[in-house]
Order: structure tokens, then C-alpha cells, then sequence
């Protein structure tokens, strides 16, 4: 049983801090009401790390026939990622908005889906997308010498909210296999421990 306490509206897993928004906000992607808009709005690229860089390096001639010829510029220019305004590596972007390995899919209504995980989807590649956009719209950043986790609200994402409310569905059940993914299948049991125990004690909804 976990034995972590609240922190206000934050909480320690581990090593890493959880705000506890994740726990009690519902949530559940609904691509065919919000057909990809956050990997089309916004005012910076996806987080990425070096090692995220080199794999999409890795994988960039396959994904290449699939990206705009703008987005190929972006590309050959200044490279699949850059350093934003706040100091981070992110994913390059054409207009200043959309993400460069955005694919559209016009037979369903001109999704903006991620080149990257089509190739993933189809066998091509071992590799899938960065984590940050996994784990969307959970944000990872370190906290001194932790990782803190928060929930980023955005607008675009509003369907989403609305589906993940009627299915009761919380955000860290949602983003299970990312969180996994992330930080190991025993980090993700001593969180749902956690949960349980601020339950039963009445800190967050059952």
C-alpha cells in the first residue's frame, strides 16, 4: 500500500510529483470531434528529448514522402526540432502553429494525425512519437532533483473533457499505457495504490 501523503493539490509517487488534478479530471481523446487540433494550434512544437531527436532522425526518410512541402523546408532548414522561447527542445513548426509531422487523413474528414505514428501503426518503425505526446495532455518538468506532472487545460481539447466526464473516466486511467510507458508498470501499481488510499480517506472522490 502506498504510504505517500497530499501535498496541498500535489502529491509524490515516487520520485515524481503528481498534481492532483490527473486523478480527479476526466478525460478521453475524441479524434472525430476535435480531428487533431493540438498537433495543429499552439505557439511551439512538441517537447522532445536528444534522444527522441535522434530517433526521429532515425526515421525520417520513411516519414519524408508524408510530410507538406512546408513542413520539409522547416526541415531542411533548421533541422526536426528547436529551442522555443522558454529554453526547451521541441518539435520544429510550420506557421508557428502546426507540427511538422502532421499528416492529414482526408478519407476521415481531414484528421491531423502524427506521420510519425502512422509508420509506427503500420509496422514500419519500432519507434512511435515523442513521450511528451503520449502523455498529452499530462506536462512533464523537472522539479529540481523530481519530476512534477500537471494537467495542461486547453480549449481545443474540450471534447475531450466532455467524453472522459461520460465514461467517468479519470485522466491517469486514460493515459495509463503512456504512464507505463514512461515510468514502469510499478510506478503506474504504487499510483493507483495512492489512489485508492486518498479515497478511502475521503481526499479526492471515489
Amino acid at each position: 500500500m502506498a504510504s505517500n501523503p497530499s501535498l496541498g493539490s500535489m502529491l509524490m509517487v515516487g520520485d515524481v510529483v503528481v498534481h492532483t488534478d490527473i486523478l480527479t479530471e476526466c478525460f478521453c481523446c475524441d479524434l472525430s470531434a476535435c480531428h487533431g487540433r493540438c498537433c495543429v494550434e499552439g505557439d511551439a512544437g512538441a517537447p522532445v528529448t536528444l534522444d527522441e531527436i535522434g530517433r526521429i532522425e532515425e526515421c525520417l526518410d520513411d516519414v519524408w514522402p508524408r510530410l507538406t512541402a512546408q513542413a520539409q523546408s522547416i526541415i531542411d532548414r533548421q533541422g526536426v526540432s528547436y529551442v522555443d522561447r522558454e529554453g526547451d527542445l521541441v518539435t520544429s513548426i510550420v506557421g508557428g502553429r502546426d507540427c511538422v509531422f502532421v499528416a492529414r487523413d482526408e478519407q476521415h474528414g481531414g484528421c491531423s494525425l502524427c506521420a510519425l505514428e502512422c509508420l509506427f501503426r503500420e509496422g514500419r518503425t519500432r519507434w512511435k512519437k515523442p513521450i511528451s505526446c503520449s502523455l498529452y495532455p499530462i506536462r512533464e518538468k523537472r522539479l529540481g532533483a523530481y519530476t512534477g506532472l500537471s494537467y495542461h487545460r486547453w480549449d481545443v481539447c474540450r471534447d475531450a473533457v466532455r467524453l472522459g466526464t461520460e465514461l467517468k473516466l479519470p485522466l491517469y486511467r486514460f493515459l495509463r499505457g503512456p504512464l507505463i510507458e514512461r515510468f514502469g508498470e510499478a510506478w503506474y501499481e504504487e499510483l493507483e495504490a495512492t489512489v485508492r488510499e486518498m479515497q478511502a480517506q475521503g481526499l479526492i472522490p471515489a
